[in-house]
């Protein structure tokens, strides 16, 4: 099949930057159509074969917009080619738009520039991408409204599960659920929400915190509302005040090589690379100028998921990052001011549920990116890292897997995790209330036997009845039981306001 737009830059040019998803390709059809595996083109609408300006116009037109591959492409094009692509049509969007990545990517002018006029375009189509703030660009009319700027941007395409999430408005609806809880119900969930998030969090790398840890970690969770912006000292703060092995507690960004092992040995347990110390300030000041900005500009559930998952992509520090970016999802939502002080969504218990699909989004770009990285191993624990691709798979990246996973799991954390955690404390003070109005027993007792009876459906088992038999009233096991298969068989009570 004859390769065209992307896929045929990447072909011809050799290029490093990861594969095209769904390459376009000159097939029987009267009319594009895009297919599960490629976009399939009719050969008259195919730009010329040799004709790399023609492809470029083609590729932002048909195909959207592909930062890695136009990065990489662009000083391959020359001024004078673009120049006869201006002369032909000045005013013509993707022309503009061409000109304008060509300057910005290449960073620098072209020689000489035709009259520009029209209204402004925009480098993301809207219809098609979640977009950013727009930073014009006078000398051609564009705004670059990408998710970040043109030194590092995500690109988010609004896939039907995201559209669907952001319309489905999480946020607003876990500020009602909360609102709507009295105030001792209320300080009770969010009670259970900090701890849960904090112990799941570290157990997703499968660490338990210890309870000062612990106790550390849900203060820097209620910290996160006071909007403190990212700054390199901050995130070494953090970063210090989450992992336990003092050699690895940060001042700063990480000044040396570090690697994600997996499963194998060698070079072949290497499972990513991030990006290499001499690259990695420039790219944290652009992911901090996104992570402070975004989710102020952008939905909150995109931003945190941009921020969060960009976030452990870099790895700035040599341990901590993980647990670290999901304190960034939650500070994320802070910052937005959809959440309001004090509450809480535990993303990370939802993450901790869904683990392996945790793990596959990541792997959605830690898998390219380590193919594009020859390690050598040298000693026991030592590697020679040998980069083929240059740092636009670190400065421009597809996070629309990452987005999906992100609305997923903020929708999971409400209304599976946070809603049937209340509604479990909820049903726990009706059956505990019925059973104290009847039976004279140990508080302690109550609740152990209380908990057990809910988690089993309304029967305390005869090993448990033997066990408490001889401390707990004969007639408490089936008041419980009563009180509970009655309380289980009416919805769960209503929030009071």
């Amino acid at each position: 099949m004859r390769k065209l737009g992307y896929a045929w830059l990447h072909q011809h040019l050799n290029l490093t930057a990861f594969d095209v998803p769904r390459p376009a390709c000159v097939r029987p059809v009267t009319r594009l159509m895009p297919m599960p595996d490629l976009l399939a083109v009719p050969a008259h609408v195919a730009p010329a074969e040799g004709d790399m300006a023609a492809q470029l116009l083609f590729a932002l037109k048909h195909e959207g917009v592909n930062l890695q591959i136009l990065a990489q492409a662009m000083p391959h094009l020359g001024a004078q080619s673009l120049l006869a692509v201006l002369a032909a049509t000045p005013n013509g969007r993707y022309a503009r738009v061409l000109a304008h990545l060509w300057e910005t990517l290449r960073g620098e002018p072209l020689p000489q520039r035709p009259p520009v006029s029209g209204a402004y375009v925009d480098v993301f189509d809207p219809r098609r991408y979640v977009t950013g703030p727009a930073q014009r660009d006078p000398r051609w009319r564009v705004n670059f409204n990408g998710l970040g700027t043109a030194r590092y941007c995500a690109t988010v395409e609004r896939t039907p599960a995201i559209d669907q999430g952001m319309a489905a408005d999480v946020l607003g609806r876990t500020a009602a659920f909360l609102d709507g809880l009295d105030a001792v119900l209320l300080d009770r969930a969010l009670g259970w929400a900090y701890l849960h998030e904090t112990e799941d969090s570290y157990a997703i790398e499968h660490e338990k915190p210890s309870e000062d840890k612990a106790r550390a970690f849900v203060h820097l969770l209620k910290m996160a509302h006071q909007g403190r912006p990212f700054t390199e000292g901050y995130l070494a703060e953090l970063q210090s005040s989450t992992v336990t092995n003092p050699f690895d507690k940060a001042v700063q960004f990480r000044t040396e090589q570090n690697w994600l092992r997996g499963p194998g040995r060698g070079a072949a347990g290497v499972s990513y690379v991030p990006p290499p110390p001499a690259l990695l300030p420039e790219l944290m000041d652009e992911w901090m100028r996104f992570a402070n900005q975004a989710p102020r500009h952008v939905d909150p559930i995109v931003a945190a998921s941009v921020a969060a998952f960009g976030f452990v992509f870099l790895h700035p520090f040599m341990d901590g990052n993980g647990r670290l970016s999901r304190f960034i999802f939650h500070q994320a939502l802070c910052a937005s001011g959809r959440l309001p002080k004090g509450q809480l969504l535990p993303v990370s218990v939802a993450m901790k549920r869904h683990e392996a699909q945790y793990l596959q989004t990541l792997q959605s770009y830690s898998r390219p990116a380590r193919e594009r990285v020859h390690v050598s191993w040298i000693d026991e624990g030592q590697y020679h890292f040998d980069f083929k691709a240059d740092a636009a798979i670190f400065r421009y990246w597809d996070a629309t897997a990452c987005v999906e996973f992100g609305f997923q799991m903020a929708a999971q954390a409400l209304d599976v995790e946070l809603k049937q955690e209340t509604a479990f404390l909820a049903r726990f003070d009706e059956i505990a209330r019925r059973v104290n109005a009847r039976i004279d027993m140990r508080g302690n007792d109550l609740a152990t036997l209380v908990t057990l009876c809910l988690d089993n459906g309304g029967t305390l088992s005869a090993r448990k009845r033997k066990r408490y038999a001889h401390r707990v009233p004969a007639a408490a096991f089936d008041a419980i039981e009563a009180a509970t298969r009655a309380v289980l068989a009416t919805p769960a009570p209503p929030p009071r306001a």
